[in-house]
């Protein structure tokens, strides 16, 4: 019998104060560092929902919007979106606070494919979702859209079926000369 949960079942938030040691020469916290708390969090919601070990296989669009500065309190929230047959679509959502102002920043959204893996390593089978509003509707056909677009993508430039003069025509008027 298929089981199934509920995206609050598998919600994840992490909070942390981001301290000198987490910056990069500028003073700003260092995207790797953020990347880093990212796919701990996606890995935290994504096993919490399947019940096992959970790798990444792919990150989906990281656009950092605002620097996050040494002191500011850091929360990251992270969901299922879409579930697959072994793999899940995670959503994390990173928010960055002055504790002083209050003021807070939407620095950025991502994606995290992640896999479920057996005790042998081998893709596990993970529980459906249950969808119970508009929000999540609408995040899990993004999802899916999403997956489908990356693959007609791959397809398109795939080194098989590439044609130089259709790279050729995509690329004109870009700030590149060619040379072979």
């Amino acid at each position: 019998m298929k089981k199934f949960k509920h995206v609050e079942d598998s919600q994840v938030i992490l909070s942390q104060l981001m301290l000198p040691s987490h910056s990069n020469f500028s003073g700003k916290i260092h995207g790797g560092y953020l990347l880093s708390l990212m796919d701990q969090i996606a890995f935290a919601c994504a096993s919490k929902h399947s019940g096992y070990y959970c790798v990444t296989a792919s990150v989906n669009r990281v656009d950092f919007h605002y620097p996050i500065e040494v002191g500011e309190l850091v929360t990251l929230k992270a969901s299922v979106n879409f579930t697959g047959k072994t793999s899940m679509v995670v959503g994390v959502y990173v928010e960055s606070e002055n504790i002083q102002t209050g003021e807070k920043k939407h620095c950025n959204s991502s994606y995290f494919t992640m896999v479920a893996k057996d005790e042998n390593g081998v893709g596990a089978i993970i529980p459906g979702l249950i969808i119970n509003n508009d929000e999540e509707l609408r995040r899990y056909t993004r999802s899916l859209v999403r997956k489908d677009e990356a693959k007609n993508r791959d397809n398109r430039f795939s080194s098989e079926g590439f044609k130089k003069e259709n790279g050729l025509k995509e690329i004109e008027g870009q700030n590149f000369k060619f040379e072979y």
